[in-house]
């Protein structure tokens, strides 16, 4: 599954266009490495995703192409969430 895709399924980011242009911009990365929002996904990736006031990493736990807003956060688990304080 590409990662825009996920990223809307999952509701991480509610439209898939706008994830396409957070994936443009750089601000993901899977395994440590900037993505494309074309890169496919495998179960266990970690996704980084650099928000404007935090950082927030997940782990894929399932890939499916639809589901319910109620499921949605069975698809992913945060791993950890550090703010971006400016100093």
């Amino acid at each position: 599954m590409r990662l825009d895709k996920f990223l809307k399924v999952s509701r991480i980011i509610k439209r898939r266009t706008i994830a396409n242009e957070v994936c443009s911009k750089g601000y993901i990365s899977i395994n440590g490495k900037t993505a494309k929002a074309s890169t496919s996904l495998k179960l266990g990736d970690k996704i980084t995703i650099f928000f404007a006031a935090k950082e927030v990493e997940y782990e894929i736990l399932e890939l499916k192409d639809s589901t319910k807003k109620e499921d949605a956060t069975k698809m992913f688990k945060i791993i950890s969430e550090k703010s971006r304080k400016e100093e």
